[in-house]
């Protein structure tokens, strides 16, 4: 896989075995898919929003989608209910639960809509990282374990592609903690931080990430990210064709797109009703 291009934390040294960048002549297939992901406070969310636009603007049909399990929303909840987060309102077990089957249905989302519309996704948060999570929130946290929640985890996302390209953002534990301080909207603690930050190191996967130092101020960051995926850029002089108006569409046109938004919905209830079935009857 790509070797880093900017320097990294100590902690996510990149593997020196990893291959060079590929040419421009030697990528075999378009980009799909971008996943970016990493401890809470290492940037996804902000770094996933510009480099979608940031490939827009160099001519590809990137789209920002975020794939969130829903702690966050439910520890908010909690925290209006007098209950410190989603895990004292709902349960470790719970949460959990709860968490893999909304990122699945998100993922799940993300991917038909890259099918019908032939955009590339740019994913805030991927399938490790619910593996990473099931590790880090473990009652007992051994990050370099594999346990039976997270593999039945790996059973529901394995029908899930690879992402083309997985940034991992690196960053120092204190570092994230302070930023999740700033933004004032949640809370999590310094030995999470910590035993996520293993969790990530120790996946299986940890080998095909490309390990980017998060430390760093957002535009640094945007630019490793961008020159990581240069092979895949097409050149500056290509511009993305305008969109057709709805009103000036034939009415064909029309009725396709509202039969692809309807499989669209369709399908991912399906795909829901069966997930959660599947992982209500694994839980109990």
């Amino acid at each position: 896989m790509v070797p880093d291009l900017e320097p990294v934390s100590p902690a996510f040294a990149a593997d020196p075995t990893r291959s060079a960048v590929p040419t421009r002549s030697a990528a075999v297939r378009p980009l799909r898919t971008v996943a970016l992901v990493g401890i809470d406070g290492s940037g996804k969310t902000t770094q996933a929003h510009r480099l979608a636009v940031a490939l827009a603007a160099r001519g590809l049909p990137a789209t920002y989608r975020r794939n969130a399990g829903g702690r966050r929303w439910f520890g908010r909840l909690a925290t209006r209910l007098g209950r410190r987060d989603g895990e004292h309102l709902l349960g470790r077990k719970a949460m959990l639960l709860i968490e893999s089957v909304l990122r699945w249905l998100a993922i799940l989302r993300t991917l038909l809509r890259r099918t019908v519309t032939g955009e590339v996704a740019v994913m805030d948060r991927y399938a490790v990282c619910q593996y990473a999570s099931i590790r880090a929130h473990a009652k007992t946290p051994r990050p370099h374990r594999l346990n039976r929640a997270e593999r039945r985890a790996r059973l529901a996302y394995r029908v899930f592609p690879p992402p083309d390209v997985t940034f991992l953002l690196a960053v120092d534990p204190a570092v994230a903690y302070d930023r999740i301080e700033r933004r004032g909207y949640d809370h999590e603690e310094m030995a999470y931080l910590r035993a996520a930050t293993a969790a990530y190191q120790a996946l299986p996967e940890y080998g095909s990430f490309l390990v980017v130092d998060a430390n760093r101020d957002p535009e640094q960051v945007q630019r490793a990210l961008l020159e990581h995926l240069s092979a895949w850029l097409p050149a500056p002089t290509v511009v993305p064709a305008p969109r057709v108006p709805a009103g000036s569409r034939r009415p064909a046109a029309v009725l396709m797109t509202h039969a692809r938004a309807l499989l669209l919905t369709l399908a991912t209830l399906a795909a829901a009703a069966s997930a959660l079935t599947c992982q209500l009857a694994q839980a109990c």
